[in-house]
């Protein structure tokens, strides 16, 4: 897996690095979980979706993830009750469930307020890397400071 930083300028450089990579799937502030669904089916709709997987075999590699991060403790919840940190693992593991080429994380700082971000997505990224392909941390230079140097 190759994991980089692209730092941004400001919002229209965002809105069209994205627009340049529709191969990608984004884990973003402006894209929610399904409310009305679990974390558990929130993560196991996709390979539904996408590959017409049973429900069942769709939720066992939705809770193998979880299990890959260990946050099983989460997958019956709801949105309304996730902290940040258990909304951005559900949509990060949305993301790395369909394997995409590229998973861009948008905004990290948004999508965890309440934490030091870099080591947290780190740290994710790392229990993931054989399943990734390529993930790219979409950020602003005027955050470059709380990143580690590369």
């Amino acid at each position: 897996m190759i994991t980089r930083v692209q730092w941004l300028a400001d919002d229209a450089e965002r809105r069209a690095l994205i627009a340049a990579h529709p191969e990608s799937i984004l884990v973003s502030p402006d894209m929610p979980l399904r409310a009305n669904l679990s974390v558990l089916d929130n993560i196991a709709v996709i390979p539904q979706y996408r590959s017409n997987l049973a429900y069942d075999p769709a939720a066992d590699q939705a809770w193998a993830l979880l299990g890959r991060v260990d946050m099983t403790g989460m997958a019956f919840k709801r949105d309304p009750d996730l902290s940040h940190d258990e909304r951005f693992v559900a949509k990060l593991l949305r993301a790395a469930i369909a394997r995409p080429p590229v998973i861009l994380v948008d905004r990290p700082g948004m999508l965890l307020p309440d934490c030091h971000h870099p080591p947290r997505v780190a740290a994710l990224l790392e229990r993931l890397a054989d399943l990734l392909n390529d993930c790219w941390i979409l950020d602003y230079t005027w955050n470059a400071p709380l990143y580690p140097h590369r």
